[in-house]
C-alpha cells in the first residue's frame, strides 16, 4: 500500500484536550499533594517530646522531607523496573509508590539527627505527576496497553479502578448565618441561631495543610453569645467576651464602640441598616459577664482559658496557664488567621452579623445553596487523613519509648539506633496501608471525624460499563450520605444559585435524586496551580489584592478604629480576614476595577478570584465585599461585556457566590425583562453551558419534555456500548461490549468536542411509527429478525475469572493436568483459547508435584460460554496465577431492553420475519424497528421526531446534522443584533427532504408485509439512533421447579444465583384471595413450598411429642418369584400420653410445626383440635 493511501486510511489521533479538562481538578489536587501538600502537612505536625528523668534529657520527634516515588516493581535481585497500570489491573495489585520521610531526633535542642523511615506504598493517581503515563501522547499510551484517550484521575487498587467522589462542603473561611433546632440542645438558654465559619488551617506565608476546624458563635436568650470550638472530638463553649479580651489588650469602651459601629441613628430603618438599639444592650451584657468573673486584662483572660483547658490540651501538662491559653487561641479558634488582631476583627464582624440575624435586619444564609459551598477533592482528603494517622503514629512511638523507660532493664535513651529499634515495633508502613484501605472502601477510620459530615462513601468503583458512565464519575458531586436518609426534601431542591455550575437535568431518580449532581461541562474547580502550571503563592496574591484595594480607597482595619459600619461603609473580607472597609458609594467602582484586573494578563490578581459583592438591601443578605482566592471552589466562564471586545480578553471566571448578585444576560442579546436601572454587565457564552456532558449529547433536548431528558441521562450510562479499545489487555470482572456500533447521523457539537466517536454507544436503526400486529403495545417494540441476524445490536459480555493458587495454604500448588485429568484442558491445566465450555465443565485443573491427584474448577451458571483469552503470571517458575476470560454472546432476543436518545425505552416483544415487515412503496425499504405511535403524545418527545426527519435528510445528503439544543438562541448577524427566525427547524428539515423527492413531513406510503396491500395511512419513518441497554432477559430470568430449601423452615431459598425461587408475598396472596383462586393459593403457599405430613396426637393435641417405635425385625422367608415380603405397619407413640392410640397424620406447612417448636421454647404449648368435619 502506498504511503499516501496509508495516511488516508489510518485515522489521526484525536485531540483529547477538552476531555482532559473534565478530570483536571482530580489530577491537580493529587499533584499538589505530591509536590507541596505532604511537605507542608509534615512540617506542621506538632513535635512529640519524651522526657527521661534518669538522664534529665528531652527527646523531640518530628517529621520532615517526604519523598513519594514513582511506582516500581522489584525483580531479580537489585533491578527496579517501572510498574505500569495495565500490569496492576491484570495481576490484581495496587498501583502504588514508596513514601519515604525523615524522622528528626533532637536531644535538648542539640543538633538534629535525621533517620529515613519507609512509610509504605501510597496509591498513585493515574496521569498525575508521579504516574508513568504523565505526558504520554496517544501513540505512547497505546504502546503501554492503555486507551488512546486515557484520562487518569483514578486509582488502581487490587486491580479495580476507584475514583474519589467529590463531596460538597461548607464554603471555607466565610461566616454563615444559620438556624438549626439542634443548637437549642447545646445547653440551657441557647437559641436556634448561630454564625458558623469553617476555618481552613493556615501557617506563616499563607501555607495550608488543608485541615479545617469549624467555629460556631451561638446566641443566648439573655442577649449574650458563646463561642463553640472542637478539641479532640468534643465541643467546648466559652463566653465570647473572654475570647475578645484575650485576643488583644483593650478596654471595654473600645469593644463597645466596635460592636455598635453599625448602629447609627440616622439609618435606623433605611436601606442596608443592619444595626439596632438592642446591639448596645447586648454588648453591655457580654462585657458584664467578663467583669463578673473578675477578668480585667488580656493576661487574666488568657490564664482563665488556660486553667480550664489545661486537662484536655495534650503536651501542655507542665506548661503555665498563660501559655496554654495562647495555644488554645492559636490552634483552635479561627485557625485560618495567625494574627490576634485579625481574629479580634473577625469575631467582632461575626457578632455584628449574629445580632443582625436576631434583629431580622439581614436574612440567614442557605446551607443548601451552592453559593455557600465548595468541594472536597482526593488530594485534600488523603492529606488530612494521613496527617491524623501520622500524629497517631508519633503518639504511639512516644508511648512505646515511655513504656520501655519504665521497665527495670533500661535501654540507652541517648542512642538513636536503640530508640529507632523500639519505634519500629509500631511499623511505619501502616500509614500508607490506612490510606489505601480508605480509598478501597471509601470509609474513614477516624476518631475526630476530620471536620467532615460523613465517614463512608468517599470513593466509588469507576465502572467501565460504557464511556459516558465512566466519564460521569469524575463530574459527579455528592451532597453527603447523611442526607440520603433524611425525610426533608429541601436538600434535594434545584436552587437557582446552581445555574451554570450544576446540571439541572443530569441527576438520578430515586433515593440519590438531587443529592448526586453533575457539574456542567464548562464548570471547573480552582486549584493550587496557576494557569502556567506553577504553585500559587497565596501570600503574594493577597498582598497584591490589598495593594489594589488600598489604592482604590479602602480604609485598612489596622490600627483598630471604631469605623462606621453598614450602610455608610461595607466591610471587606479577604479569605475570611477583615482587611478594611470601603464607603458604600465607592464599592461598585472597586468591584468593576477588580473584574477588569482579573481578566488582564499583566496584573497579579488571579483569574479565579471570586469578587462576592453583597449590596445593601432591606432585610436581605448581610452586606459586604467578600473576596476568595482559596482552592476547591467552583468557577465557570462568562463574557464580561463591560470590557471592550477588541482587548480580546473578555472571558471572566466567576464563582457561585458572586453570580447571585451579578447581572448576566442570555446570549440571544435580549435583556430578559431586566430593569434599566440594573443593566447587564456579563453575558453567557452559550445556552448549553448550563448542561453536563451527558445531557448535552441529547439532540434537540430543548424540544423534549424535561423528565425524558433526565431519563436519557440515566439510560446513556446503562447503554451497552464500545466501552474500551484496549479490550485485550483488560481483566475487568464484567464488561459489556457492542460489536456493531455506529456513529449517529444527528449529533450535537459536544459529540465531536469530547471525541465520543472513539466509544460509540448505539446503532442508526430505521424506525417506523406504526401500530402493527399488537406486539407493540405499552412500549414494546418489534425488531426486524433479518436486521438482527445481520448484526444489529449484537453484543457480548466478557467475564474474567482470576484463579490465584497462592491464596491456598497448601504448599507447591500449580496449574497442571494429570494423565487421568479432563482431556478438554491443555497440558498446563488451563483451557484452550476459543474453547466452548458447557455448564459444570472444568475450565482449569491444579495440583502439586507430591500428590498425583489434581482438582478442577468447574464452570458455574446455566449457559454455554467461549474462552476468550487466558493470561498467566510468569513472575514465578510455577504457574500459580491466571486470568481466564469468558465470552457470553448476547444477541437481541425477546425481552431485551432498547432506548432512543430521548428517554423512549421499551422491550423487544417479537423478532418479526423480514418478509412480514411493512415495506416502503417508494424505496422498498423495510424498517429495522417498529414503535407504537402512542409513545409520543403523553411524553412529548418531539426531539425524537425531529431526529428522524433530520437523519433522513442527513443520510440522503451524506452529511452529519448538527442538533445542538438552543441553536436559535445564539444566532447573531454582523451588527450583533438577533435575526428574526422566519422559518422553524421543521421547515428547514422538511425542505431538505423535499429536495430529494421525499415527503415534506417525513411520512411514506407503506405496504403490509403480510397482505401486500397499502396501509390505510401514511407512516412516519426514518433513521433514529437506538441504544441497547444492559438489562437483558438472559441475565434476569429465574426458573425453578424444585431445588435447594432453607434448612430451618424447609421453604425455597431466594436468589437467582443459588437456584432459588421468587417470593410469593402478602400482596400476591391478597390478589389470589380477591380472585377466589383458592386451589392456586393452596398450591403456591403449601404444596410447592414446605409441604409436610406431621403426626398429631388427637388426645392431647400435641404436634411435638410424637416418636417412632422401631419394631423388632422378624426373619421372614421370601416366597416365590413376584411375592413381596410383608411390611410392618409404622407405629407412632405420643410421649405425653404414653399411648399410640389416637395418632393421626395431618398435612401442614413445615413452618407451622417450626412455630410450635419456637413457642414451646418459650414455655407456650400449642394444641391442635382434630375433627373429621373437613
Amino acid at each position: 500500500m502506498s504511503e499516501k493511501r496509508q495516511k488516508s486510511v489510518c485515522p489521526a489521533w484525536g485531540n483529547y484536550k477538552e476531555l482532559q479538562e473534565l478530570v483536571r481538578h482530580h489530577i491537580e489536587s493529587f499533584d499538589y499533594m505530591a509536590a507541596r501538600g505532604l511537605e507542608v502537612m509534615m512540617e506542621n505536625i506538632k513535635p512529640v517530646k519524651i522526657y527521661d528523668p534518669a538522664t534529665d534529657t528531652t527527646l523531640s520527634l518530628s517529621l520532615s522531607n517526604p519523598k513519594l516515588q514513582l511506582p516500581q516493581k522489584e525483580r531479580f535481585r537489585t533491578k527496579h523496573n517501572a510498574l505500569y497500570p495495565f500490569e496492576c489491573r491484570q495481576a490484581k495489585i495496587s498501583y502504588t509508590g514508596k513514601l519515604i520521610a525523615d524522622v528528626c531526633f533532637q536531644y535538648d535542642k542539640k543538633a538534629v539527627i535525621r533517620e529515613s523511615f519507609n512509610f509504605g506504598q501510597l496509591p498513585i493517581m493515574l496521569k498525575s505527576s508521579l504516574c508513568h503515563l504523565r505526558g504520554a501522547d496517544p501513540k505512547k499510551l497505546v504502546s503501554l496497553k492503555e486507551e488512546s484517550a486515557e484520562l487518569g484521575g483514578y486509582f488502581v487498587l487490587n486491580g479495580l479502578e476507584r475514583v474519589a467522589r467529590p463531596l460538597i462542603l461548607q464554603k471555607a473561611n466565610y461566616p454563615m448565618s444559620t438556624v438549626r433546632d439542634s443548637f437549642r440542645d447545646r445547653r440551657e438558654g441557647f437559641t436556634d441561631k448561630a454564625v458558623v465559619i469553617r476555618c481552613l488551617r493556615e501557617f506563616q506565608s499563607s501555607l495550608t495543610d488543608q485541615s479545617s476546624l469549624t467555629v460556631k458563635l451561638y446566641y443566648l436568650r439573655n442577649g449574650s453569645a458563646r463561642l463553640g470550638f472542637w478539641i479532640q472530638g468534643r465541643e467546648y463553649l466559652v463566653p465570647v467576651g473572654i475570647v475578645l479580651k484575650a485576643f488583644i489588650e483593650t478596654y471595654d469602651q473600645e469593644i463597645y464602640q466596635q460592636l455598635t459601629s453599625c448602629n447609627s441613628d440616622g439609618h435606623e430603618k433605611g436601606k442596608g441598616a443592619v444595626g439596632s438599639q438592642l446591639v448596645g444592650e447586648r454588648a453591655k451584657i457580654i462585657l458584664e459577664e467578663v467583669r463578673d468573673l473578675s477578668l480585667f486584662t488580656q493576661d487574666d483572660c488568657l490564664r482563665h482559658i488556660g486553667e480550664h483547658f489545661k486537662p484536655v490540651m495534650e503536651g501542655f501538662e507542665n506548661e503555665e496557664p498563660l501559655n496554654v491559653g495562647h495555644a488554645v487561641l492559636k490552634n483552635y479558634i479561627f485557625v485560618h488567621l495567625t494574627n490576634y488582631d485579625d481574629k479580634f476583627n473577625l469575631l467582632i464582624f461575626m457578632l455584628q452579623k449574629l445580632f443582625s440575624l436576631i434583629d431580622q435586619t439581614s436574612s440567614l444564609d442557605n446551607p443548601d445553596a451552592l453559593q455557600n459551598q465548595e468541594v472536597l477533592l482526593p488530594g485534600h482528603i488523603i492529606t488530612i487523613y494521613m496527617k491524623e494517622k501520622l500524629e497517631d503514629w508519633l503518639r504511639k512511638a512516644k508511648k512505646l519509648v515511655q513504656d520501655e523507660l519504665a521497665k527495670p532493664n533500661r535501654f540507652n535513651f541517648l542512642s538513636v539506633p536503640d530508640v529507632k529499634k523500639i519505634i519500629d515495633r509500631n511499623p511505619s508502613s501502616q500509614i500508607s496501608s490506612a490510606v489505601e484501605n480508605m480509598l478501597k472502601t471509601g470509609r474513614l477510620a477516624t476518631q475526630t471525624g476530620l471536620d467532615l459530615h460523613q465517614r463512608a462513601g468517599l470513593t466509588v468503583q469507576a465502572e467501565r460499563l460504557n464511556y459516558l458512565r465512566f466519564l460521569s464519575f469524575f463530574r459527579a458531586v455528592h451532597r453527603g450520605a447523611t442526607f440520603a436518609g433524611l425525610r426533608t426534601t429541601s436538600v434535594r431542591k434545584l436552587l437557582p444559585e446552581s445555574w451554570g455550575f450544576l446540571c439541572p437535568v443530569h441527576t438520578p431518580d430515586g433515593e440519590p435524586c438531587g443529592l448526586l449532581n453533575h457539574m456542567t461541562y464548562c464548570c471547573r474547580v480552582t486549584s493550587f496551580f496557576d494557569p502556567q502550571g506553577g504553585v500559587k503563592d497565596f501570600f503574594e496574591i493577597r498582598k497584591s489584592i490589598l495593594g489594589v484595594l488600598s489604592g482604590l480607597g479602602m480604609a485598612p482595619s489596622f490600627p483598630r478604629l471604631a469605623a462606621s459600619g453598614p450602610p455608610q461603609a461595607l466591610s471587606v473580607l479577604l479569605d475570611g480576614r477583615v482587611v478594611g472597609s470601603i464607603r458604600s458609594s465607592e464599592v461598585e467602582k472597586v468591584v468593576s476595577k477588580l473584574r477588569r484586573l482579573k481578566v488582564s494578563a499583566a496584573s497579579m490578581i488571579p483569574n479565579d478570584l471570586e469578587v462576592g459583592y453583597v449590596p445593601l438591601s432591606m432585610g436581605g443578605a448581610y452586606p459586604g465585599l467578600f473576596l476568595f482566592t482559596s482552592p476547591s471552589r467552583f468557577v465557570r466562564p462568562v463574557r464580561n461585556i463591560t470590557i471592550p471586545p477588541e482587548d480580546g480578553r473578555d472571558i471572566e471566571l466567576i464563582g457561585p457566590f458572586e453570580q447571585v448578585f451579578m447581572e448576566i444576560r442570555c446570549p440571544d442579546g435580549g435583556n430578559g425583562g431586566r430593569n434599566d436601572a440594573f443593566p447587564a454587565t456579563h453575558e453567557e457564552i452559550h445556552p448549553t453551558a448550563m448542561l453536563s456532558v451527558v445531557a448535552n449529547l441529547t439532540p434537540w433536548s430543548d424540544h423534549n419534555q424535561s423528565p425524558r431528558n433526565m431519563y436519557q441521562c440515566q439510560m446513556a450510562k446503562q447503554t451497552m456500548g464500545y466501552s474500551l479499545q484496549a479490550l485485550r489487555f483488560r481483566a475487568d470482572q464484567k464488561l459489556y461490549h457492542l460489536q456493531t456500533p455506529q456513529t449517529p447521523i444527528v449529533r450535537t457539537s459536544t459529540y465531536a468536542k469530547y471525541c465520543i466517536d472513539e466509544y460509540p454507544t448505539g446503532t442508526n436503526a430505521i424506525v417506523a411509527v406504526l401500530a402493527y400486529t399488537g406486539y407493540d403495545m405499552e412500549d414494546a417494540m418489534i425488531l426486524n429478525k433479518s436486521s438482527v441476524e445481520r448484526g444489529m445490536c449484537h453484543g457480548t459480555i466478557y467475564q474474567t475469572e482470576t484463579v490465584d493458587l497462592t491464596e491456598d495454604r497448601t504448599a507447591g500448588q500449580m496449574f497442571m493436568r494429570s494423565s487421568k485429568g479432563p482431556k478438554s484442558l491443555d497440558v498446563d491445566g488451563l483451557p484452550y483459547v476459543g474453547q466452548i465450555l458447557q455448564p459444570d465443565e472444568p475450565y482449569c485443573s491444579f495440583g502439586n508435584t507430591i500428590e498425583p491427584k489434581t482438582r478442577v474448577f468447574k464452570r458455574k451458571g446455566s449457559e454455554t460460554v467461549v474462552v476468550d483469552y487466558v493470561a498467566v503470571d510468569t513472575k514465578k517458575k510455577k504457574l500459580q496465577k491466571a486470568n481466564i476470560r469468558f465470552r457470553h454472546p448476547r444477541n437481541p432476543i425477546i425481552g431485551d431492553k432498547f432506548s432512543s436518545r430521548h428517554g423512549q425505552k421499551g422491550v423487544c416483544s417479537q423478532l418479526w420475519p423480514d418478509i412480514d415487515m411493512p415495506f416502503s412503496g417508494a424505496t422498498g425499504m423495510r424498517p429495522d424497528l417498529i414503535i407504537n405511535p402512542h409513545a409520543f403524545p403523553s411524553r412529548m418527545t418531539i426531539g425524537m421526531l425531529l431526529e428522524s426527519l433530520a437523519a433522513k435528510g442527513g443520510a440522503l445528503n451524506g452529511k452529519f446534522v448538527d442538533a445542538t439544543p438552543f441553536a436559535s438562541s445564539v444566532k447573531k448577524d454582523d451588527a450583533g443584533c438577533t435575526k428574526s427566525e422566519p422559518e422553524s427547524l421543521v421547515d428547514d428539515l422538511g425542505e431538505a427532504l423535499k429536495s430529494h423527492g421525499f415527503n415534506y413531513h417525513g411520512v411514506e406510503v407503506l405496504y403490509s408485509g403480510v397482505y401486500g396491500t397499502e396501509l390505510t395511512c401514511e407512516i412516519f419513518i426514518g433513521p433514529v439512533y437506538y441504544q441497547r441497554l444492559r438489562h437483558m432477559v438472559s441475565d434476569k430470568f429465574q426458573v425453578r421447579s424444585t431445588g435447594v430449601v432453607d434448612q430451618v423452615t424447609r421453604q425455597p431459598i431466594k436468589g437467582r444465583k443459588r437456584g432459588g425461587g421468587i417470593r410469593f408475598g402478602e400482596m400476591e396472596r391478597d390478589a389470589m384471595i380477591a380472585h377466589g383462586a383458592a386451589y392456586l393459593l393452596h398450591d403456591r403457599l403449601h404444596t410447592c413450598s414446605d409441604y409436610h405430613i406431621a403426626d398429631v396426637c388427637s388426645i392431647c393435641g400435641s404436634v411435638l411429642t410424637t416418636t417412632f417405635i422401631q419394631p423388632h425385625k422378624k426373619m421372614v422367608r421370601v416366597g416365590g418369584f413376584g411375592q413381596v415380603p410383608p411390611q410392618n405397619p409404622k407405629k407412632v407413640l405420643c410421649q405425653a400420653c404414653k399411648t399410640s392410640k389416637g395418632m393421626e397424620t395431618v398435612a401442614m406447612p413445615y413452618v407451622f410445626k417450626y412455630l410450635a417448636s419456637e413457642l414451646a421454647s418459650m414455655n407456650i404449648k400449642m394444641t391442635l383440635n382434630l375433627s373429621d368435619g373437613a
